[in-house]
């Protein structure tokens, strides 16, 4: 079964410096019927004006994935981390039993345009902890790429939960396929681009819930970057 939710049927926040599409209830928008799958509970569709961004707030007991999908967006924490973050990076922090931390637009000219991503963990009170990795576009180009998961294979981040997150660039026709195993489900979102998957449309923005298939095969209609959540 796939279930597809368009990207204009996500929750929007918007005001002078943050333009925010929200696939699951988050802050002020509240969707019963989307409060996150399986494991996944947070995809924040964000853009930030120059110059703006998030200042110092806290988190705990969650696994929050960052990908810059254009611009460069700067992220300091109470571990004492500092970076940027540029298109081609991800960064894993494990927020467990407490973290602070900031993100702001690094460019005084350009907008950011970035994904967030919450997944809770495996158990509350995990030590806090930080990582961050940079992707070539090769490793992902016309394949599969594991960004993160539970055990850090294949040079991903290790994210403290029983999911695997894979990021894709397809050109025009090109394909990938991922097998799942019997009871694990698949979420899919379109970052950018467009592609079919299993033979449905989707566009930027778009998201699907996968459930009781055995093979996802996503084709690019157009120059296309995809994550795709194997989770349990």
């Amino acid at each position: 079964m796939i279930a597809i939710r368009k990207a204009n049927e996500r929750g929007h926040t918007e005001f002078d410096w943050l333009n925010s599409w929200h696939t699951f209830s988050f802050g002020e928008y509240y969707n019963p019927q989307h409060m996150g799958f399986q494991a996944l509970r947070v995809i924040n569709d964000d853009t930030v004006a120059p110059g703006g961004g998030f200042g110092t707030h806290p988190h705990r007991d969650m696994q929050i994935i960052t990908m810059v999908l254009d611009g460069t967006l700067e992220h300091k924490d109470s571990l004492g981390t500092g970076s940027v973050i540029r298109p081609g990076d991800v960064q894993r922090m494990s927020a467990g039993a407490g973290i602070r931390h900031s993100e702001f637009n690094h460019s005084q000219t350009e907008p950011v345009h970035f994904l967030q991503i919450w997944i809770l963990p495996e158990r509350d009170g995990l030590q806090p902890s930080y990582e961050q990795k940079t992707f070539a576009p090769e490793e992902r180009r016309g394949k599969l790429k594991l960004i993160a998961g539970p055990q850090g294979d294949d040079g991903a981040l290790t994210i403290h939960q029983d999911v695997n997150l894979y990021l894709t660039s397809l050109a025009h026709g090109e394909t990938v396929t991922l097998s799942l195993k019997p009871g694990r489900h698949a979420w899919v979102h379109v970052a950018t681009g467009a592609v079919a998957l299993n033979g449905k449309s989707l566009q930027a923005g778009d998201s699907a819930a996968v459930s009781d298939e055995t093979t996802l095969t996503l084709a690019g209609t157009k120059p296309a970057e995809v994550l795709l959540f194997d989770l349990a």
